[in-house]
C-alpha cells in the first residue's frame, strides 16, 4: 500500500509517533565521560621510571605502561613519581604516556593455582595455558590480628630426622633456614614440601631472583617427586627486574592466605630473602632514598617483618588454617651476626643453622645442633617424640664439645670415650640423604634405639645399613602403637619396651656374639 492511500490524518500521526519515539530515545541516552589520568615517561632506569602528570596517584597504586608492562607508584612527590617496573621495560622510553588503574597490585588465587607455576603478577611460565581463577587478593595485606591466632598446637613433620627431633617446627611458626652457599639450605625446604604428601598441606614455594638452573631443577624434583600436584611455585629469575623480586614473597603469601582462610594449612618457603633484600636496596637507592647501614634503607627490618608476621595460625572459628614459613637468608663466611640476619632471627621463631665445616665433612645435612633453635616447635611436638628425643641434644652437644677437646691428643678415661663413642652414632644416625624424607613412625624408632644406646656396640661403617635395618623393621610395630605415635598420647612403658625390642631383633645381624648376648 503507497502513501497515497493512506489518509493524511493517519500519516501525521504515524509521523508523529515515530519523531517522539527518536526525541524519548535521544533523551534517555547521556553521553558519559569517564575521566582518566595520563602520565608521561620523564626519564627511565634500570628497573625503575619517573613519571609526571598524574596527581589522584596514591602509594602503591598500579600503573600501566605501553605494551602491557605494570608497575607500581613507589615514591609519590609532589612533582614526580618514582615508579617500581615489573616487567620487560626496554621498549619505554621518555615521553611514553603513563595510565592509571585505580587499583593496587594484586594476584590470582584459587585452587586452579595447585601445579602451576606463575610470575609474582600471575602469568604463567609453564606453557599450560591460562590461569582459570575467580577471585584476586591484594599482594600487600595486613597481618591476622593478635586475637584472631591461636596457639601453635600441630606439629609439621619435614621429614629429616635432625629437625623434627631436636629443632621441631610447628604449623603456622616461622623457621629461618640460614647458612653460607651450597651448604643445603634449599635441599632441607625441599624436602619439607616433598614430605607433605598426603598431609592435605598446601605448598607454595618462592624463588626470589634465583639462576635460572636452580629453579628449573627444584621444579624438576618436584615434579618427579609428584609435589606439584599439591604445590604453587612463584618464580622471579636472576634476569627479570627488580621490581618483580620485591614484590614475589607478598604474592606468594597472599596465594598462602587464601588457602589458609579456607581452613588449610599451608607452608610457605621464600627462596631467598638475601636477594629480596638487595632488590629492594636496589631500588632504594635509584629512588634516591637515605641509604643507611650497608646502604640499605632504613626499613629494611620492616619490609621483611610485615611479611613474616602474616605467617600465623587462625582460630577455629575463623577455619583453623595455618601458615608456616621457611625463609631461607644466605651468611657470608659464617657471620650469622651481619645486617640481614640478624633482622630475621629477631622476626622468625628460630633458626635452623648450617654449618660449611659440617658440610664439608660430609654430615648431611649440616645442621649445626648448638647454634640452632626453634622456640615454638617443642609445643607442637609429639609426646613420643619429647620422650625419646629429650636428652638426645644435651647429649649430641656435649660430644661435639669433648670431640673438639679430644683432637688435643688428651688421654680420655672410659666414660669419656663411652660419650664420644655414643656421640658419633648420634651424628651418624642423624645424618640422612637428600630426597629421603623419612616417616615419623620410623624416625621414633630410630631415635628409641639411639636413646636406649643400642647403636652403640654397631661398628661406624656399618651404621647406615644398621640404621636402615631399624627403619624397615619399624613396618612389624602394630597398626594400634603406630597410631598411638603420631596422636599427642604419650609413649608409654609397653610401647617403650615394644619398639626397643624390635629394633634390638633388626640390629642382631650388625653386632659381634658377645654384643649381641648382652641385647
Amino acid at each position: 500500500m503507497s502513501t497515497e492511500d493512506v489518509p493524511g490524518d493517519s500519516l501525521t500521526e504515524l509521523f508523529d509517533s515515530v519523531f517522539a519515539g527518536m526525541a524519548q530515545a535521544r533523551e534517555s541516552v547521556m553521553p558519559g565521560l569517564t575521566p582518566r589520568e595520563i602520565g608521561t615517561i620523564t626519564s627511565i632506569t634500570t628497573g625503575i621510571a619517573k613519571v609526571s602528570g598524574l596527581p589522584g596517584v596514591g602509594f602503591d597504586e598500579l600503573l600501566k605502561f605501553s605494551g602491557d608492562t605494570y608497575g607500581i607508584a613507589f615514591n609519590v612527590d609532589e612533582d614526580e613519581i618514582g615508579v617500581i617496573l615489573l616487567g620487560d621495560y626496554s621498549s619505554l622510553q621518555a615521553g611514553d604516556e603513563v595510565q592509571r588503574l585505580d587499583r593496587v597490585v594484586d594476584v590470582p588465587v584459587g585452587d586452579g593455582l595447585i601445579g602451576r607455576i606463575i610470575n609474582p603478577i600471575g602469568q604463567t611460565l609453564d606453557g599450560q595455558g591460562r590461569l582459570v581463577t575467580s577471585e584476586r587478593l591484594p599482594v600487600e595485606r595486613s597481618a591476622p590480628s593478635i586475637l584472631e591466632r591461636d596457639p601453635v598446637t600441630e606439629p609439621l613433620q619435614t621429614g629429616i630426622k635432625v629437625i623434627d627431633a631436636l629443632i621441631p617446627v610447628g604449623r603456622g611458626q616461622r623457621e629461618l633456614i640460614l647458612g653460607d652457599r651450597q651448604t643445603g639450605k634449599t635441599a632441607i625446604a625441599l624436602d619439607t614440601i616433598l614430605n607433605q604428601r598426603g598431609k592435605n598441606v598446601v605448598c607454595v614455594y618462592c624463588a626470589i631472583g634465583q639462576r635460572a638452573s636452580g629453579v628449573a631443577k627444584v621444579i624438576a624434583t618436584l615434579r618427579e617427586e609428584g609435589a606439584l600436584a599439591y604445590s604453587v611455585v612463584v618464580v622471579t629469575e636472576g634476569n627479570d627486574p627488580p621490581g618483580l623480586a620485591y614484590v614475589a614473597p607478598y604474592a606468594a603469601t597472599s596465594i598462602a592466605e587464601y588457602f589458609m582462610q579456607q581452613g588449610r594449612d599451608v607452608l610457605v618457603v621464600y627462596d631467598d630473602l638475601t636477594h629480596h633484600a638487595r632488590a629492594y636496596r636496589e631500588l632504594s637507592l635509584l629512588l634516591r632514598r637515605p641509604p643507611g647501614r650497608e646502604a640499605y634503607p632504613g626499613d629494611i627490618f620492616y619490609i621483611h617483618s610485615r611479611l613474616l608476621e602474616r605467617a600465623t595460625h587462625l582460630r577455629a572459628e575463623l577455619g583453623g588454617g595455618s601458615i608456616t614459613a621457611l625463609p631461607v637468608i644466605e651468611t657470608e663466611a659464617e657471620d650469622i651476626s651481619a645486617y640481614i640476619p640478624t633482622n630475621l632471627i629477631s622476626i622468625t621463631d628460630g633458626q635452623i643453622y648450617l654449618s660449611p665445616s659440617l658440610f664439608e665433612l660430609g654430615v648431611l645435612p649440616a645442621v649445626d645442633v648448638g647454634k640452632s633453635v626453634s622456640r615454638v616447635g617443642g609445643k607442637a611436638q609429639r609426646a613420643a617424640y619429647r620422650a625419646v628425643a629429650g636428652d638426645l641434644k644435651l647429649a649430641y652437644a656435649q660430644f661435639e664439645e669433648m670431640e673438639t677437646f679430644a683432637r688435643f691428643g688428651a688421654r680420655l678415661d672410659d666414660s669419656t670415650r663411652k660419650i664420644l663413642e655414643h656421640g658419633r652414632r648420634i651424628r651418624a644416625c642423624l645424618q640422612q640423604q637428600e630426597s629421603d624424607p623419612v616417616s615419623m613412625v620410623e624416625q621414633i624408632a630410630v631415635l628409641l634405639a639411639l636413646t636406649a644406646k643400642l647403636f652403640d656396640a654397631v661398628p661406624l661403617d656399618q651404621m647406615s645399613a644398621a640404621e636402615n635395618a631399624v627403619r624397615q623393621s619399624a613396618s612389624e610395630i602394630p597398626s594400634d602403637v603406630c597410631a598411638r605415635l603420631e596422636s599427642a598420647q604419650s609413649l608409654s612403658d609397653a610401647d617403650r619396651a615394644l619398639i626397643t625390642r624390635i629394633a634390638s631383633n633388626a640390629l642382631r645381624g650388625f653386632l659381634t656374639e658377645s654384643t649381641a648376648k648382652t641385647l
